[in-house]
């Protein structure tokens, strides 16, 4: 297959490499209706800009795919990444794993840096706080290069691997009322993440399917890393009668939850005897706590895996394919963090 190259553009385009290339790079030089000519010709063309890759020593070109991970330390992310190598290993290419530490200039930066040094395509677990923030996407979509998102991102049409949280979610609060309780909360990660959404609405679904009756204040903004969870956790428990407490908590993920329960035994507020934890995602450590936390267990490598083949697939097609938004199913996964009530 003859690659594109940036003088097929310009020829195709009537106008010079330069323009091209200035187009590429968003010099402001060029006038906007130029521009939006030219990145229609590059659409049309399917024309992916090459960075400066060199070839290697036997005359075959490097074939490389990078993701970006939004934290090192926490395994529902690295056990993806692992999931992205397999695959991409099996189709001979190599992965650069990089983690933005929840940090939007490092996943910009990061994504500017795959795109220039002619790495194919990327796969992103993105940060999400407004539209502002999501412009480097936006740049990547029209310069046609090939990326995965590991969630939806609200005004981007992308290609998109995820769970299904909202029914993972709601059965979650399903199977504690079942189990007796009533005093239901939903410690909720980053607002703006899609996920976070999904999972406030799993849990109001749960109730509009049950006698009992959901208001705002069930939904509890905390977050989703270590310390910002056991904070706020510390802050709501230490702002409570005892007798206004839950009995049970859903949160919004395992290093959340594993947060709370941590804050409650500092508080003496004791798992589940007191209050029952339900966490998210089932990472490798959620059985090894002195109580094993409940949780929903999402096909990790399984994610990293497919958004790898959809990935690949669109690097090497020669036209240009239809998003796809693949969504996974859960298994919610019973221990020793839950109790059944007894009236």
């Amino acid at each position: 297959m003859k690659r594109i190259t940036i003088e097929d553009v310009a020829r195709h385009a009537g106008v010079s490499k330069g323009t091209v290339s200035a187009v590429i790079n968003a010099k402001d030089s060029v006038k906007s209706g130029t521009r939006e000519h030219v990145l229609e010709v590059m659409k049309q063309m399917n024309f992916r800009p090459r960075g400066g890759a060199r070839n290697l020593r036997n005359g075959q070109q490097d074939r490389s795919i990078g993701i970006v991970i939004k934290d090192l330390s926490y395994p529902f992310y690295t056990t993806i990444a692992s999931g992205v190598k397999d695959y991409a290993s099996s189709k001979g290419y190599s992965v650069i794993i990089t983690s933005s530490e929840n940090n939007h200039e490092w996943e910009k930066k990061f994504t500017r840096l795959f795109s220039a040094k002619d790495i194919k395509g990327a796969i992103i677990a993105p940060i999400v706080e407004g539209m502002a923030e999501i412009e480097h996407l936006f740049k990547l979509k029209m310069l046609n290069y090939p990326f995965v998102l590991l969630e939806d991102v609200k005004g981007i049409q992308a290609n998109v691997v995820a769970i299904n949280n909202l029914r993972a979610i709601k059965k979650a609060v399903k199977y504690l009322i079942e189990s007796g309780h009533t005093k239901i909360v939903h410690f909720a990660g980053p607002p703006s993440s899609s996920h976070t959404q999904e999972r406030i609405e799993g849990f109001r679904h749960a109730f509009s399917e049950s006698p009992l009756v959901f208001s705002k204040d069930m939904i509890v903004s905390v977050g989703s890393r270590y310390e910002e969870s056991h904070g706020a956790a510390m802050k709501y428990f230490k702002n409570r009668a005892h007798k206004d407490f839950p009995t049970a908590i859903v949160c919004f993920n395992d290093q959340q939850a594993l947060a709370v329960m941590s804050a409650l035994k500092e508080l003496k507020i004791r798992v589940p005897e007191d209050i029952s934890i339900i966490g998210n995602d089932d990472i490798y450590y959620a059985n090894l706590y002195p109580v094993p936390l409940t949780t929903i267990r999402a096909p990790q490598r399984e994610i990293g895996e497919r958004a790898a083949e959809i990935l690949i697939r669109n690097i090497e097609s020669p036209t240009i394919l239809p998003t796809e938004r693949v969504v996974l199913e859960t298994e919610f996964i019973i221990r020793g963090s839950t109790r059944v009530l007894t009236n």
